[in-house]
């Protein structure tokens, strides 16, 4: 047996003892070995392999599934520009806490040296981002590396997976020639792991020991962040206290829930009579300024749960960090949260009144139906930029929902792949909502081979011919109308349906109300519905629901 092939057959073996049941594979030539393992692996059913031809696309691929499953996939490619395409995805991973063990084939060194093609330098190739690098020694014939390789493959799921955060990690591995098997089985050593589909290294799983903040507030205020929804809104519920999420009112449930939070917190008369004295905050918020706005108050302390390395703490006012929260130290005030249940009332009345005047369609409108047409047990996958403020602002009290978002760096890379991975291990109907500009930047993601997985997934395509998100910020301002077209609003005239009918994937204009609700029936099967709107009226819609919001909350007594 050929070293390159020896190797790549004990890294596989150890993956798949290490309880990486997902793998995602990009073709290429110095990655043969692996290829080839992976292959024979997943024929025995011991793996799921995913093929994509795009790296990017893969890697957010991988994401998806990793997020969705909460377990460590394995992400593998060739050398040379293959592993820079998945930089976008291991910083998304890095900054959400997803686990993903990157494997990187390599030249070796005496051909780096020697300027060989499809070269270039992968030591440390995603620096900081990863939570632990090591490059492989070059496979040799000779005894005593089965259990090196195997224990490498051990540390490096123990740093995605088994420390305090996880996270991605990257090992690089050097293939000399032959690339393929030679026909000779003989090995210098036994090869096998250990007894019994043991891991090599035995290690305990991430939060075997969590850390507890402790809550000692009668007034206070939980905000939660996407996979903390469903815990936060239990905790608030037994606790009397009211609970907000980044998502709206997806996945929150509970009798305490406050679906119109991100309306409340905008509402400057009413926060200053119901500040809270403490927020316990799980998770990192990242869309509303509202929010940050109230975690830079000084005046209010901030107890993070689970936080990523970056803590949402606006004014470094943090009293507490922890894995998980505790009991509180003292009861809540039953009028405190009533007041937040009767200001929920009228902001999220106000909301729906105001909705209901407005001409069909629009981005909020769109978020509204859609979120009320999902199934029991739906997958949400939502893009950056207005569909995750749409959804929030509008989607209304959802527990039975769940919701994914790519908020680690919030960037608008990789989405379709990442809803695909998704819902390619959630069990139910799945669906996303994406912009025009996120669902182009992702296109190749519909590139789905014959032989690969299609999920039964509706990716509802809300179309306003450009960066709508902008009309909403400062550069949407009337005073730079002159270049908010060119360099902000950037319009593309893409025909998405030639685009979808490229990839051979099912796609439905939605004209109108009754198209898209027929549009939203569960199918099965990938398929593309598209909704245009006119993204001139986004900001003059938002301004009128804030001051729909503030005057309902301000008329209470």
């Amino acid at each position: 047996m050929n070293p390159s092939t020896a190797q790549a057959r004990v890294l596989v073996d150890e993956l798949v003892r290490n309880t990486v049941s997902h793998v995602v594979l990009s073709p290429g030539s110095r990655n043969a070995p692996l290829s080839l393992a992976l292959f024979d692996a997943a024929a025995a059913g011991k793996l799921s392999l995913h093929v994509r031809i795009d790296e990017r696309g893969a890697a957010f691929l991988a994401l998806g599934i990793a997020a969705r499953t909460g377990r460590p996939v394995a992400l593998v490619c060739t050398s040379g520009t293959a592993a820079a395409n998945f930089h976008p995805a291991v910083l998304e991973a890095d900054r959400a806490g997803v686990p993903l063990i990157v494997l990187t084939a390599d030249r070796p060194p005496e051909l780096r040296a020697a300027g060989a093609n499809q070269v270039i330098d992968q030591h440390a190739l995603y620096g900081g981002a990863v939570r632990y690098f090591d490059e492989l020694a070059v496979a040799e014939r000779r005894a005593g590396q089965n259990a090196y390789w195997r224990s490498q493959i051990c540390r490096a799921w123990n740093a995605a997976y088994g420390e305090w955060r996880c996270g991605p990690v990257h090992l690089n591995v050097p293939f000399r020639e032959p690339l393929v098997p030679d026909g000779d089985e003989e090995w210098y050593e036994p090869l096998d792991g250990r007894p019994r589909g043991a891991r090599w290294t035995e290690l305990p799983d991430f939060g075997a020991l969590p850390s507890f903040v402790v809550p000692s507030a009668r007034h206070g205020l939980v905000i939660a962040c996407d996979a903390g929804v469903r815990a936060a809104s239990e905790w608030a519920e037994s606790h009397g206290w009211p609970v907000i999420a980044e998502t709206g009112g997806l996945g929150l449930g509970g009798a305490t829930a406050i679906s119109g939070g991100p309306w409340l917190l905008a509402v400057e008369e009413f926060i200053a009579r119901h500040k809270p004295e403490q927020v316990l905050c799980i998770g990192r918020p990242t869309v509303f300024r509202q929010v940050q706005q109230l975690l830079s108050d000084a005046s209010v302390e901030v107890l993070l749960v689970r936080p990523d390395s970056d803590w949402p703490a606006p004014a470094h006012n943090v009293r507490q960090v922890g894995q998980w929260f505790d009991e509180p130290t003292k009861p809540a005030d039953p009028e405190w949260l009533a007041r937040w249940q009767r200001a929920d009332a009228a902001a999220t009345e106000a909301v729906r009144g105001t909705l209901a005047e407005e001409p069909w369609p629009s981005g909020l409108r769109v978020a509204a139906e859609l979120v009320a047409a999902l199934p029991r047990d739906s997958l949400l996958v939502v893009g950056s930029s207005n569909p995750t403020r749409d959804v929030a602002l509008v989607g209304g009290l959802r527990p039975d929902v769940l919701v994914h978002r790519n908020r680690g760096v919030a960037g608008i890379d990789g989405t379709v792949s990442t809803a695909i991975g998704a819902a390619t291990v959630h069990r139910g109907p799945s669906y996303a909502l994406l912009g025009d500009l996120t669902f182009l930047h992702d296109a190749n993601g519909l590139l789905t081979g014959p032989a690969e997985t299609r999920p039964d997934l509706t990716l509802v395509v809300l179309n306003d011919d450009g960066g709508g998100i902008f009309s909403l910020l400062e550069q949407g301002a009337p005073e730079h109308s002159r270049s908010f077209e060119r360099v902000f609003g950037t319009p593309h005239g893409a025909d998405l349906a030639a685009l979808c009918a490229g990839y051979r994937v099912p796609y439905t204009l939605a004209g109108t109300l009754e198209e898209f609700r027929t549009a939203l029936r569960p199918r099965p099967g990938l398929r593309v519905v598209e909704v245009r709107v006119d993204r001139s009226r986004h900001r003059g819609l938002h301004q009128r629901l804030r001051s729909a919001v503030a005057s309902a909350v301000r008329a209470l007594p």
